[in-house]
């Protein structure tokens, strides 16, 4: 018989994060659960949707060893509501029994034998990131890949794996963005491979807010991410994914080897007027940015026939040709709320050609690129 004593706040930030990962099918109603199992001094939190899994380890009093499958929602939201403090699990008959403050209160599940197994991910490349660095990049791009049932390769994020270097990339092939960071104790096997875009989403939300050295290793068909606990080398969180087939766009090919005129600007002041200029976008969002390396400034211009037009001008450093181009303002925003640096740098190569967006702080080993809309 299964029953083990642990922490409230301890459970609820584990469940709150396994949670998010059950699915909510209808043909395989047992993955709406999550698994609750006993191993030595911890319990064992898992939830998968045979796509993802995930599974987080906490410290408690275990008598007796034991696994359940109760159901994810609905236990998540009871432990929640509990205050902090001691609470006792109890597994009898497929019965959770939960025990607290002289509380007592019944959940059925199931047994677990029909749980699906989290593979393990053994053998491949693998290499240590700071988690929270990691969960920073990862949230610059990973919003910029498709959704396209013709082209699965770009509706991941592009991870390379190289000695002492992490890139990951995505596009839609409108715009794309990059970030390197920095890796440590990598194995001597270089890969790449598509992570899709929900296990990016899950990897930031679980491993944002935590400051530690995230383990990556990977396999040819998935790739697991294990974090430490802060008392010891034994794992806390790990998360493994599957990896989507196919080759991933070249888009080294893309990115603009010069440029023929240059501006910088203040971030909050060029992302405000572009915001602002959106408002009177045709459907398109189109906006026009003219250029005046004579005159050190851009002018941000949008004109809807139904609504009116938007004209500011920004002093900016420019240098090179003027030009006049447009672009999908969201495309604009988007780019320019993922860098951290106070001032950025756009770079053109004519009015036709993609333009790149990068930190005025080269330290951030990051860029955007974006396609202007071609006026005919």
């Amino acid at each position: 018989m299964m029953k083990t004593t642990l922490l409230q706040e301890k459970l609820k930030e584990g469940l709150g994060a396994v949670e998010r990962v059950a699915g909510k099918s209808l043909s395989l109603p047992i993955l709406n659960n999550v698994l609750l199992k006993t191993e030595g001094n911890f319990l064992c939190i898992e939830a998968t949707d045979l796509e993802i899994g995930l599974k987080w380890w906490i410290l408690a009093k275990n008598e007796g060893e034991g696994k359940i499958a109760v159901p994810a929602q609905l236990f998540s939201h009871f432990v929640s509501l509990l205050p902090k403090g001691n609470l006792e699990l109890e597994v009898k008959d497929s019965i959770l029994k939960i025990k607290h403050n002289g509380q007592e209160t019944q959940i059925k599940g199931f047994t677990g034998e029909d749980f699906p197994i989290i593979p393990q991910v053994k053998g491949g490349a693998t290499a240590l990131i700071n988690s929270r660095l990691f969960s920073q990049g990862l949230s610059q791009v990973a919003g910029f890949s498709a959704y396209s049932s013709s082209r699965p390769e770009i509706c991941g994020v592009y991870f390379s794996l190289e000695k002492k270097q992490l890139t990951i990339a995505s596009t839609d092939s409108f715009r794309l963005g990059e970030k390197r960071l920095p890796i440590e104790n990598a194995s001597s096997e270089e890969c790449s491979f598509i992570l899709p875009q929900k296990a990016c989403r899950e990897a930031v939300s679980v491993f944002g807010e935590k400051e530690r050295q995230l383990k990556l290793e990977v396999s040819p068909s998935q790739v697991m991410f294990e974090l430490p606990m802060e008392e010891t080398q034994r794992p806390q969180i790990q998360l493994v994914s599957k990896l989507i087939e196919g080759e991933y766009p070249n888009y080294q090919e893309i990115i603009p080897k010069k440029f023929t005129t240059q501006i910088v600007f203040k971030k909050e002041e060029i992302l405000e007027q572009i915001k602002l200029a959106s408002l009177f976008g045709k459907k398109t969002n189109e906006i026009k940015l003219k250029i005046s390396s004579r005159e050190q400034k851009a002018r941000i211009f949008s004109q809807n026939p139904a609504l009116g037009e938007y004209k500011a001008d920004i002093k900016a450093q420019a240098k090179g040709q003027s030009l006049e181009i447009s672009f999908n303002s969201r495309f604009l925003a988007e780019g320019l709320s993922s860098i951290k640096s106070p001032e950025v740098v756009f770079e053109f190569n004519g009015p036709e050609g993609a333009a790149i967006i990068k930190p005025g702080d080269s330290a951030e080993n990051y860029f955007y690129i974006v396609m202007p809309i071609k006026n005919t």
